[in-house]
C-alpha cells in the first residue's frame, strides 16, 4: 500500500495528459528501480501485486534525469501507459508468444487462452500473461518495463513501449542497468527465482494424450529399458480418471495406481499424473461435495455458483484467490500423492471453459479473495487463476510429500509464476514452423523469468513425420525442460516409434541430453541464485554486437555452450572463440541431425556418465572440457547436492570451480571447493582439451590436479 501522504500526492501531481509524473509519484525502491504511479492510481484494484515478492519500499527519490518515464492516460474506457523508446533499442520478453525473438513492431493480448495449435487470434495470446518487456539499447545498456497489472491488457511495441489495460489506471516499475544480464537479476529480485527443482525433472520425459490402461504404461517404460534410451519420466494425461474427474482413477484402466507407480519406481521412472481446475458438478462425487460445503467456488455475477462445460461436463470452478479455497485444495493431493505419485501437471487452467465467452468463465464472474486480496472480477483474476492454481497444488504437495522438492507443470501462468512451477509452450504443431518457433519462444520465456520451460518435442498435435522428429529431439536434448508429447489423434511419438534410424537418433541425442546433466543442474542453481535464464539468446555472448539481436535459430545453453540447429539457415553466430565438442563420439560436422554444439574459450564444463535414469547419475567420475581462450586460460564450474529435498537449503551442497591454464605443451586443471558443507570427495577425472589443432585427453586420474599433454598420444581426432 501507499503511504497516505505520498498517495494523496500522487493524486494531484500528475494532470491526465501529463508526459512526466513529478513529485511524490515516482520513487525510487532499490538501484536504478523506480516505480511511477498515475494520478487516478487506485492501489484497492491492483494490490497485492501478483508479479512482486512483496510491496516495494521507498529508497529515495527518482533523479531529475531520469529518462524512462511512463505517459499515463485514459482514453475511452481503457488505461494506457506509454515509454519512448530511442532508435536502435531492441525489444524482448513479453512472456510466451508465437514470432520472433525480437519483439519490435509486435502487439500481444494478456488474456490467458486456451489456444490449440496456437489459431485463436493468430497466437498473438496463448496461455501465459507476462507484462514485462525487456529493452537493450544499441550500446548494450538495458532496462526492463513491468506494468503491475493483471487486468486484461495488450502491449503494443511500435514506436514506443505502449500497455493498454480494460481496468482501471496501473503502477509502472523501470529497471535501468548496464546490460540485459543485470536487468535479469533485478527483475528476479522483484518477482522472485524459480526454486531448485528434483534432478530427475531435468531428464527426458515421455508423455501422450494418453498412456491407457496401465499395461500401456508399463510397457512404455519396459520398451525404453530394452532399448537403452534413456528415460526419467512417463506422464498421465486425462484418461487415467473416472469420467475426467479429478483425484479420481479408473478402475478399468487403473485398478491399481499404487502398483503403477511402484512398478515405474522400479524401473527407475518417476510418475506425473495430470490434475485440472474444473470440478465435475455432480453429487455424490467427493471433491464436488466437500468443496460445495466450503463455498469454495468462482460465483456468478449474480452471486451463484459458476458452471461451464469442460472434460467431464458441467463443472464448478475453485476460486483460488480465496485462501480457505487454496488451502482445502491443497488438502485433496495428501491421498493422491500417498498412491507413490512424484509430480503434478495443471492443465486447463486459463481456465478452458468449452462452453463460455471466447473459452473462458464471463468477465464479470464473481472471485470473493480474502487475506489482503479484495473481491473483484474475472477480468481482474483471470490472468493469475493458473498461478493460484499452482500455487495451492504446490502448497499442497509440500504438505503431502515435506521432504521431496515439488515438481508441477503448469499450462497457464503470470509474471512470478515461476516461483509455483514449470510450464510448457502448450499445444503445439507437429510441423516445421511451429518446431523453429518454439526457439524464440523459449528465450522469451526465459528472458521473462520463467527458466524452466520448453515445448512438446514433436508436436502435440497432428502426426509427425520421421525426419521432422529426428531434428526435433536432437536440438531438444538442450531445452531446459525436456518432454516428448502427442495428441490422442496423432501417431505414436516415442523414439522408436519411426524405425531404427531415428530411433538411434533420439538415442545420441538422449545420451548427450544425459551426459549434460552436471552442467545443466549447475546452470539451474544458478537460475535459483541470481535468475539467469538456462536457455539464453545468442546475443547474451556479446551485448554490444547488434548483428545478434534478431538470431533465434542457434541459441545458448548457459554462458558456455552455443547450440546451433541443424535447420538453422545462416545464423548470426557471436566472434570469439568457439570449438565444437562431442559428447558420445557422435561428430556433428557430418551428422544430418544432431546440432552442433560449441564451447566458449575460455571455458570448462563438467560431464557425467552415459546413464539411462538419474537413479544411476553418480558423480564419482567427470569428464571436463576445456577450451583455452587466447591467453592460455579457462575456467568452470560444478554444483552437487542430494538432488531431491531441503538439506541444500541448509548448506548441504558443494559449488567447486574448474581452473585450467596451458604451461607449454601441456594444460594444468585444478579443482577446489569453493561453498558448501558438503566435503569435496576424491574422484576420478577425465580432462579433454579442445584446440583448434585437435582434440586431446588425460588418462583417469583420481584427485583434483590434472595434467593434459597437448601431444598426438592422447589426440582423440
Amino acid at each position: 500500500m501507499i503511504k497516505k501522504s505520498v498517495f494523496i500526492c500522487l493524486l494531484t501531481a500528475c494532470s491526465i495528459s501529463t508526459i512526466h509524473c513529478v513529485a511524490q509519484s515516482c520513487k525510487l525502491i532499490g538501484k536504478n528501480v523506480s516505480v511511477f504511479y498515475p494520478r487516478n492510481y487506485d492501489s484497492s484494484a491492483h494490490q497485492p501485486s501478483f508479479a512482486l515478492l512483496k510491496e516495494p519500499a521507498v529508497t529515495g527519490e527518482v533523479p531529475s534525469g531520469w529518462e524512462l518515464r511512463p505517459n499515463f492516460y485514459l482514453k475511452g474506457r481503457k488505461s494506457y501507459a506509454t515509454l519512448p523508446i530511442a532508435k536502435g533499442t531492441s525489444l524482448y520478453g513479453t512472456g510466451e508468444n508465437t514470432g520472433p525473438l525480437l519483439r519490435n513492431g509486435t502487439v500481444v493480448t494478456l488474456w490467458n487462452t486456451d489456444n490449440c495449435e496456437y489459431e485463436k487470434d493468430e497466437g498473438k495470446r496463448l496461455y501465459h500473461s507476462h507484462p514485462w518487456v525487456l529493452g537493450v539499447n544499441a550500446d548494450g545498456t538495458a532496462f526492463g518495463i513491468i506494468a503491475d497489472n493483471t487486468w486484461k491488457q495488450q502491449i503494443e511495441l511500435t514506436d514506443s513501449i505502449r500497455f493498454i489495460s480494460d481496468g482501471p489506471a496501473f503502477r509502472v516499475i523501470v529497471i535501468k542497468r548496464d546490460s540485459p544480464q543485470e536487468v535479469l537479476r533485478t527483475l528476479t529480485n522483484l518477482i522472485g527465482r524459480i526454486s531448485m527443482p528434483p534432478l530427475w525433472s531435468l531428464g527426458y520425459q515421455q508423455c501422450r494424450f494418453s498412456y491407457v490402461p496401465d499395461t500401456r504404461i508399463k510397457s512404455v517404460a519396459d520398451t525404453f529399458r530394452i532399448k537403452q534410451l534413456p528415460c526419467d519420466v512417463i506422464w498421465m494425461d486425462i484418461d487415467y480418471m473416472d469420467h475426467f474427474k479429478i483425484f479420481t482413477f479408473d478402475k478399468n484402466k487403473i485398478p491399481d495406481p499404487k502398483g503403477v507407480n511402484t512398478y515405474l519406481h522400479q524401473k527407475g521412472f518417476k510418475s506425473v499424473w495430470m490434475i485440472d481446475p474444473g470440478v465435475k458438478a455432480e453429487k455424490g462425487y467427493f471433491v464436488y461435495d466437500s468443496g460445495s460445503v466450503g463455498k469454495h467456488w468462482v460465483l456468478n455475477n449474480d452471486g451463484k455458483e459458476y458452471n461451464g462445460s469442460v472434460w467431464p461436463g458441467k463443472c464448478a470452478f475453485p476460486d483460488f484467490t480465496r485462501p480457505e479455497t487454496r488451502n482445502w485444495w491443497g488438502g485433496l493431493y495428501k491421498d493422491f500423492m500417498a498412491t507413490g505419485i512424484d509430480g503434478v501437471w495443471n492443465d486447463m487452467n486459463e481456465p478452458s471453459v468449452f462452453d463460455g465467452p471466447d473459452g473462458t468463465m464471463p468477465e464479470d464472474n464473481l472471485h470473493r479473495g480474502g487475506e489482503g486480496v479484495p473481491s473483484g472480477s474475472h477480468l481482474r483474476y483471470h490472468n493469475v487463476y493458473g498461478m493460484l492454481m499452482v500455487k495451492a497444488s504446490k502448497e499442497g504437495i509440500l504438505k503431502a510429500n515435506p521432504e521431496k522438492r515439488p515438481f508441477i507443470l503448469s499450462r497457464s501462468g503470470f509474471l512470478g509464476s515461476h516461483r509455483y512451477g514449470a510450464t510448457w509452450t502448450g499445444d503445439n504443431v507437429s510441423t516445421v514452423n511451429h518446431m523453429k518457433m518454439s526457439v524464440p519462444m523459449s528465450l522469451n520465456l526465459g528472458l521473462s523469468g520463467q527458466a524452466f520451460n520448453g515445448p512438446d518435442l514433436g508436436g502435440f498435435s497432428r502426426s509427425v513425420t520421421p525426419e521432422l522428429f529426428g531434428q526435433w529431439i536432437a536440438f531438444g536434448a538442450f531445452y531446459p525442460f525436456m518432454r516428448g508429447h502427442a495428441s490422442n489423434n496423432a501417431n505414436n511419438k516415442e523414439p522408436w516409434a519411426f524405425g531404427p534410424e531415428i530411433e538411434q537418433v533420439s538415442r545420441t541425442a538422449l545420451n548427450r541430453r544425459y551426459r549434460l546433466l552436471p552442467y545443466f543442474y549447475t546452470l539451474f542453481h544458478e537460475a535459483s541464485q541470481n535468475g539467469m535464464p538456462v536457455m539464453r539468446p545468442v546475443f547474451f555472448a556479446d551485448v554490444k554486437d547488434t548483428t545478434l539481436r534478431k538470431e533465434d535459430q542457434a541459441f545458448l545453453l548457459g554462458s558456455d555452450l552455443l547450440v546451433i540447429p541443424k535447420w538453422a539457415v545462416k545464423p548470426a553466430l557471436p566472434k570469439g572463440i568457439w570449438r565444437t565438442i562431442s559428447f558420445t563420439g557422435e561428430d556433428s560436422r557430418t551428422d544430418k541431425y544432431q546440432p552442433d554444439v560449441k564451447l566458449r574459450g575460455g571455458a570448462i564444463i563438467p560431464m557425467g556418465k552415459v546413464i539411462q535414469n538419474t537413479t544411476e547419475y553418480k558423480l564419482d567420475s567427470l569428464t571436463l572440457v576445456v577450451s583455452l581462450d587466447k591467453h592460455g586460460m579457462a575456467k568452470g564450474s560444478l554444483y552437487e547436492d542430494a538432488g531431491d529435498g531441503f538439506q541444500y537449503q541448509k548448506g548441504e551442497y558443494l559449488l567447486s570451480s574448474f581452473s585450467a591454464i596451458q604451461k607449454g605443451a601441456s594444460v594444468a586443471l585444478v579443482v577446489k571447493p569453493v561453498s558448501g558443507k558438503l566435503h569435496p570427495v576424491a574422484r576420478n577425472y577425465r580432462v579433454i582439451v579442445v584446440t583448434d589443432k585437435g582434440t586431446f585427453a588425460s588418462g583417469w586420474t583420481r584427485g583434483s590436479n590434472v595434467t593434459v599433454s597437448l601431444s598426438a598420444k592422447y589426440r582423440i581426432n
